[in-house]
Order: C-alpha cells, then structure tokens, then sequence
C-alpha cells in the first residue's frame, strides 16, 4: 500500500491501514499495544500518534507513506 500523506490528515491514514488490514478497532490496537478507545479516538481526530508510534506502525504494517514536498506554484 502507498499512502501520499499530503492528501489525508493522520486520522485519515489510520483509519486507511486499518480498514486495509481487515481489523476492527480491537484488534488493531492490541497489535499495537492500544486500546480500541485509544485508536477510536485518533481515528476520530479526538487523540493524535506521536510520530515514532506512526512509524512503527507502518513498519509493522509494512505501509509506505510518502511526504511529497509541494512545488512552489502550490504554496
């Protein structure tokens, strides 16, 4: 899976690699040492991921996010 980052928020991306590894809330956030509440709340924009766990995540998941620098006709 290839995620370009800058068209979704966090949120967004997570709950993306969620539904692509056919988990519910609960199980995803036992493979990530989380509980459904936590991940329901990122998922809903209420808790955010520190970066590190966001990384480690898509380690696990074996997810390739891109960041794409905007040319600057853009910004």
């Amino acid at each position: 899976m290839k995620i370009i980052a800058n068209n979704y928020e966090a949120k967004e991306i997570v709950k993306m690699i969620r539904e692509c590894t056919d988990l519910n809330q609960t199980e995803f956030g036992h493979l990530l040492n989380r509980s459904r509440d936590s991940i329901n709340n990122i998922e809903n924009g209420r808790n955010r991921m520190y970066l590190n766990d966001f990384i480690d995540m898509c380690k696990k998941f074996n997810i390739k996010i891109i960041l794409e620098e905007k040319n600057s006709k853009n910004l």
